[in-house]
């Protein structure tokens, strides 16, 4: 065997070389062709689009006999492609002059050259075709859903609104975002191989889905009702604000929630944000008289007093604490009773005295003050009650009277629930059920006791002294309704002035909590008036008010009147 020369081995091995390069050239196209062609496709696909996120569609909302409190309507919005657009300057006083807005603000947007940019969202139909007609290269409409309200300014600050993003911002839209919103969509816009949008080919669209459907447990009739009475009031005594609630005190469902002044979620951009706020839930006030409930049974309940015992009333005028506490009238002897329904100031201290400060207190907390309520809405105000430490002197007869204390309508109404219901503090709740898209229940919700406040017996006590108070002899008589027993108790508040902080000789608030009927109670309604004008006792002006609700619900909702009642026996024996 001959040797190669080195020369020609150096020429073999270079050849060899560039073989296995070659070669391996090859195997490279082979797998760009075979195994990468998928992801190249992918990233040259994500290199000619530009997604943009579209909210999904909320779910509706309706009341409890199924009516459409919330729905969606489609609505156009704007947007630009900047890229396309040449003339920015030209166009960006066009733009503004249709919108009627600032068109500086539209230039700034179209600066640069984004690929999509919002011009206007949610605008008119007949806007958006203005726009249209202006025949603008690179502007476009793109179809969203926006929530719609059809009820108007009817149980606003309850349902709340949803923002331009179909977020909800307040009321039982923000409460219960995360299952009235659907899940997002996109709006895919293509673009050329060097980076431009292709505007001809347009977007394409995949749908965002729907939300849940929720079922309130509110009436939309009782709830005009409350309402309709509420303006009444309102331009009768030329009140700051009133709030009414109408609640089941066996399950604690609320029926009505009504405040004023009102407001159009349909139209919040041009409302005042202070109109949003539902005082209902959010703002405490001292209750006076109507906390007289709490003292009262706190007493019968620790056996500190009965219903027949008696109390001097110091003829309406008594010194405690380097103070003087005053009576509306001039009263002598009142026994336990008496001292409710003509709720002299002066037997109720009397009568938490025979308490000492930790009892009080204690019922106070057991009867949901100082705590939220844990009803199903954001923004809930726990109110005020000071631990007894923090007491001074005269706390004790204050808190007695329901001074020195701040609670909110919603908390008084579930407090005197538990006396209508038997003793048993129920959640207040909104919200009945949740189904989804195809109107399938996926959730119910159920009556919920939060703990016991006082046996069955001391609720009947007071409650049978709570139906005196609705007589002739008591202060609610004005809330009296033909054929029907009612339970209730007036409330005449003063305010602090804000300047002095001493209790002020003129601005008041009235309130009226009321049961019906007394033997089987169906509703407990709440009337809180702030700062009526005239005569403003709680007996004169806020009594009426629940008179009127009380009777159009109790004929709503099929009860009779008890001479009715008794016709119906007749016959059927």
């Amino acid at each position: 065997m001959r040797l190669l020369s080195g020369s020609t081995g150096r020429i073999i091995i270079a050849g060899a070389l560039v073989a296995i390069g070659f070669l391996g050239v090859i195997v490279r196209l082979c797998t760009l062709q075979v195994v990468e062609a998928t992801e190249l496709s992918k990233r040259a696909e994500r290199q000619h689009e530009k997604s943009v996120t579209l909210e999904g569609e909320r779910g509706t909302i309706f009341d409890r006999k199924g009516r459409i409190l919330a729905t969606n309507v489609e609505v156009p919005s704007l947007y630009a492609i900047p890229s396309l657009i040449s003339n920015r300057k030209a166009v960006a006083p066009e733009l503004g002059r249709v919108l009627r807005s600032d068109y500086r603000s539209i230039l700034k947007r179209l600066e640069g050259n984004k690929n999509f940019v919002w011009i206007e969202r949610k605008v008119s139909p007949a806007v958006a075709q203005s726009v249209m007609e202006l025949g603008i290269e690179g502007v476009g409409i793109l179809n969203e859903s926006q929530r719609f309200y059809p009820k108007r300014n009817l149980m606003g600050h309850l349902l709340g609104f949803a923002g331009v993003d179909n977020q909800g911002l307040e009321g039982i839209e923000r409460a219960y975002n995360k299952l009235l919103q659907g899940e997002k969509g996109w709006a895919v816009v293509e673009r050329d191989a060097f980076g431009h949008p292709i505007f001809q080919k347009g977007l394409d669209y995949f749908a965002p889905s729907r939300g849940k459907d929720m079922v309130l447990t509110i009436d939309e009739v009782i709830q005009h009702i409350a309402e309709t009475e509420l303006d009444a009031v309102m331009e009768q005594t030329l009140a700051d604000d009133a709030s009414v609630i109408v609640m089941d005190p066996k399950t604690g469902e609320i029926l009505a929630m009504a405040v004023r002044p009102e407001f159009n979620p349909n139209r919040v951009e041009s409302q005042h944000p202070e109109l949003w706020r539902n005082r209902a839930v959010t703002d405490p006030y001292e209750p006076g008289s109507t906390y007289k409930i709490i003292t009262a049974s706190a007493a019968l309940e620790e056996h500190v007093a009965n219903p027949d015992d008696i109390f001097y009333c110091e003829e309406g005028r008594m010194a405690i604490a380097g103070g003087v506490i005053r009576d509306h009238e001039k009263e002598g002897y009142l026994t336990f009773r008496e001292v409710i329904q003509k709720s002299s100031n002066i037997g109720m201290i009397k009568i938490a005295t025979r308490m000492d400060e930790e009892r009080l207190y204690r019922y106070s907390r057991a009867f949901g003050f100082g705590e939220k309520s844990g009803i199903d809405l954001e923004g809930e105000s726990p109110g005020m009650i000071k631990e007894p430490r923090y007491w001074s002197g005269r706390s004790l007869a204050s808190i007695a009277i329901g001074q020195e204390v701040a609670v909110t309508p919603l908390q008084i109404v579930t407090a005197v629930s538990s006396i209508a219901n038997g003793g048993m503090l129920m959640r207040p709740h909104l919200v009945s059920e949740i189904r989804d898209a195809n109107g399938h229940v996926v959730q119910t919700f159920f009556p919920e006791v939060r703990r016991h406040t006082v046996s069955p017996e001391t609720a009947g006590q007071m409650m049978n002294i709570l139906e005196g108070t609705v007589s002739k002899r008591g202060t609610g008589e004005k809330a009296t309704i033909p054929g029907y027993r009612v339970a209730g108790k007036t409330g005449t508040a003063q305010k602090i002035d804000p300047v002095t902080r001493q209790y002020s000789m003129q601005d008041t608030v009235s309130s009226f909590v009321g049961i019906v009927p007394a033997e089987d109670p169906r509703i407990v309604v709440l009337v809180v008036v702030d700062n009526p004008k005239g005569l403003a006792w709680g007996g004169t002006v806020a009594a009426p008010v629940f008179r009127n609700i009380a009777e159009q619900v109790l004929r709503y909702l099929g009860v009779p009147p008890r001479s009715q009642e008794r016709i119906v026996l007749t016959s059927a024996g």
